[in-house]
């Protein structure tokens, strides 16, 4: 699962992009036409306080995929709709992180000619709506066409579904809004809908604006629909902090009166619009955050770390990372409690639970 970073020109996605990955050279890539990606580990206060009690050998962050898709700017002063580049590019995010400007530059300036956030929020989703419903309506008539001749069921069922797309757009309503049936998700499959997808509308404020970010996000809470979330950030700051070493930066923070990095905050939202959630296990050897997807059972988290622990599950010692804090990262602690649970296959995993997985091959 990758989350695909768009935005307007100068928007400042690149900086962002750049730094999440701490590549000091690609700062210029505006004008790239292919998309550029990048693992990133996923900041966990959690894992650090485990790697401090245990004090293994290595300490393993989980990671997500970051994926800087280009063309989107290329047409966007036109009108002429999304370019075929651009959406192959974003076909397959699973999420969508949307850069959007709130800064003045008169050396980058706006291609709209005016700085105004919620006006290109609206420019960006309304072409993500006109490129869904121009979709649905081309699938809408074939499938009349082809339901007249044939009487399918199968098409029948799509084409009701269908319907209720169309009628969805046609109320420049985006797609994520709706609830689906099983059967209707199986249909959907093989269609890649923008508006389907999570948003994080990531807002680039100036340095001069961090004071009031809190106010900057309310002031755009009408676009949180399902689905969405809205942060700020300043990518010229985060871009600071990244380039200076542990002691300068926290040092700068301290002055800028900053808690912790933006770029963590942004992070640990992508992570949970993707629907995602960390476990962890722990040892002399190493503290590790794996992840799964939220509602997944024990058995099939415990294929995530290898498969023969699938396999072979019996069950699982378990104990929460806030239980584990509790008792002063004791584990014996928690046992001699009876707070490290024997769980089976089918409990399901929860964020921050610590595994032991015990099995037999």
């Amino acid at each position: 699962m990758e989350i695909g970073i768009i935005g307007l020109p100068f928007s400042g996605k690149s900086t962002i992009f750049s730094t999440l990955l701490k590549h000091k050279d690609m700062e210029n890539s505006e004008g790239r036409h292919e998309a550029e990606r990048g693992i990133v580990k996923v900041p966990d206060a959690r894992l650090n306080k485990l790697t401090e009690i245990f004090n293994p050998k290595k300490e393993i962050h989980a990671a997500i995929e970051y994926v800087k898709v280009p063309g989107f700017d290329s047409d966007a002063k036109q009108g002429q709709g999304l370019p075929s580049k651009f959406l192959t590019n974003l076909k397959n995010a699973s999420t969508l992180l949307i850069v959007v400007r709130s800064f003045e530059n008169e050396y980058y300036p706006h291609p709209f000619n005016k700085v105004d956030p919620a006006a290109d929020i609206e420019y960006i989703n309304s072409e993500f709506l006109l490129s869904d419903l121009l979709l649905v309506e081309s699938r809408y008539e074939k499938l009349e066409k082809m339901v007249l001749k044939t009487q399918d069921e199968k098409d029948k069922r799509e084409l009701a579904l269908f319907a209720k797309l169309k009628e969805q757009l046609e109320q420049e309503k985006p797609l994520r809004e709706l609830e689906f049936s099983e059967n209707e998700l199986l249909l959907l499959r093989a269609y890649q809908f923008i508006t389907s997808k999570p948003v994080l509308y990531v807002i680039n404020i100036a340095e001069d604006q961090i004071h009031k970010a809190e106010k900057i996000e309310q002031g755009l809470n009408q676009y949180l629909t399902k689905n969405c979330y809205i942060t700020t950030l300043s990518a010229e700051i985060e871009k600071e902090i990244s380039e200076l070493d542990d002691e300068d930066a926290k040092e700068f923070m301290e002055d800028m009166n900053i808690k912790e990095p933006a770029l963590n905050k942004l992070i640990r939202s992508s992570y949970e619009l993707l629907g995602l959630i960390s476990f962890f296990t722990v040892g002399d050897d190493e503290c590790r955050s794996w992840t799964i997807r939220r509602g997944t059972k024990a058995k099939k988290a415990a294929g995530v770390i290898h498969s023969d622990l699938e396999k072979g599950f019996i069950r699982s010692e378990t104990v929460h990372y806030d239980t584990l804090i509790e008792q002063n990262g004791s584990l014996s602690a928690c046992k001699e409690k009876g707070l490290l649970r024997q769980e089976g296959k089918d409990y399901i995993v929860q964020d921050g639970d610590i595994l032991n997985i015990l099995f037999n091959v």
